[in-house]
């Protein structure tokens, strides 16, 4: 029996049309009673979808409808109940992030792909590093910080120069943005229940935003706390042979 489907669509033109040629073929499913979310769009629409869905434990196919699309199926008109069937499942865990800015204030965010830390203006930020804890890095100076799950470690992390993680090892990626001091710093691979304490030294002078997933920026930061959050599963659907178990793979030889 075929799935009941709910489509969901990013403000593109090309979802747009995507969306209006599926829906006339499948129907349109309540949101409370959906099986399944296919989501059309990029990347940006997938975390955007999911962090939609946190909490209902429903699986989400994506289908590119933007640019790079790691988080995506190609997109396709035909065989999309089949398609469905046939996907095979990754199960992430979202970040938590906790952020205490230099008036007291507290912020709490999900990211699915990282944290960031990032400085606000034109002095490098300098930052404390802690693990579980223990200080790692007295004094990290630097463009900014940055705490990657295995599903993100292609996204800003990469682009960072931090390493790509497959997305079954339990680890994250804590990597630097351009750093000075240390000089040769790169970052660290942490065991995924890990805890990272980032602390912002000289905040007046040097102060520092976070972010999470490009959607929760906090400013004028005083530290900022991320650890992995196991109670949230989010699930994505991918073709056969396709996953992003694959897709990390072949990044690497690219």
């Amino acid at each position: 029996m075929a799935q009941r489907i709910r489509f969901t669509a990013s403000k593109a033109p090309a979802a747009a049309a995507a969306l209006a040629v599926l829906t006339a073929r499948h129907g349109q499913a309540d949101a409370r009673r959906a099986e399944v979310i296919v989501a059309l769009g990029g990347d940006g629409f997938m975390l955007q979808t999911l962090h939609a869905q946190t909490g209902r434990d429903l699986p989400v196919y994506g289908m590119n409808c933007g640019t790079i699309g790691f988080l995506m199926n190609a997109y396709s008109v035909v065989d999309l109940p089949d398609r469905l069937a046939a996907a095979e499942e990754t199960l992430i865990n979202p970040l938590s992030m906790r952020a205490e800015t230099v008036r007291g204030k507290v912020t709490m965010a999900l990211a699915i792909n990282e944290v960031s830390l990032l400085r606000q203006g034109p002095q490098a930020a300098k930052l404390r590093v802690i693990i579980d804890g223990r200080e790692r890095l007295e004094e990290l100076v630097c463009d900014g910080a940055l705490v990657a799950t295995p599903a993100g470690s292609t996204a800003y992390n990469y682009s960072a120069h931090g390493p790509i993680l497959p997305i079954g090892a339990d680890v994250l990626a804590l990597t630097a943005m351009s750093a000075f001091r240390p000089r040769r710093w790169r970052g660290a691979v942490l065991p995924k229940a890990a805890h990272v304490r980032l602390e912002v030294l000289e905040p007046q002078k040097r102060p520092v935003m976070a972010d999470a997933d490009s959607r929760s920026s906090t400013r004028d930061v005083l530290s900022v706390e991320v650890v992995s959050e196991t109670a949230i599963t989010h699930r994505l659907l991918f073709d056969p042979g396709h996953g992003l178990e694959e897709r990390l793979i072949s990044e690497q030889f690219s």
